[in-house]
């Protein structure tokens, strides 16, 4: 198996997320980027300090010029339970449109093949950092970084590809 790439569809995944009534959900990918442009971020895990520092808040700062872009969805996934990804959504009381998915077994991360061992740091399996551009299922741009990296899958480069 390869890494999802430009030209591949979405693979269909559930995962968990708080919704705006603090009611747990689960979601299928397909029933939020079908007939949309969606935007998938991934980050190793939540309250890292990369992630929390600039991966996270990059996306929240530009959510409203990459709706204005055509953008429907902007999903941050980790490889995290649901629990932790509500407490970490609430620490930026300013984010109005990035939901926080939960993929708390790392199914729909292994299911596009990036997976990230990070055992090595006690934290087992987790997901590479990267950013894909979907529409319609169609993935679009693929921006995945190398190990421990943060260049090509901020907002500003989805920004850039629209």
């Amino acid at each position: 198996m390869a890494p999802i790439a430009v030209g591949d569809s979405l693979p269909d995944g559930t995962l968990a997320w708080f919704d705006e009534n603090d009611q747990l959900q689960s979601v299928s990918i397909h029933s939020l980027a079908k007939g949309k442009k969606v935007i998938l971020f991934a980050v190793p895990g939540a309250f890292t300090p990369t992630c929390s520092m600039q991966h996270v808040p990059g996306f929240i700062e530009r959510a409203e010029e990459l709706k204005s872009k055509g953008v429907g969805e902007i999903l941050c996934i980790s490889v995290n339970d649901p629990f932790v990804m509500k407490a970490w959504a609430k620490t930026y009381p300013e984010n109005k449109h990035v939901k926080f998915l939960a993929d708390g077994s790392g199914k729909y991360i292994k299911a596009l093949d990036l997976e990230l061992d990070l055992s090595d740091k006690g934290l087992g399996t987790r997901s590479r950092r990267f950013a894909i551009l979907a529409d319609d299922l169609k993935v679009k741009v693929a921006n995945i970084e190398a190990g421990g990296e943060f260049t090509v899958s901020g907002a500003d480069e989805i920004i850039k590809a629209l």
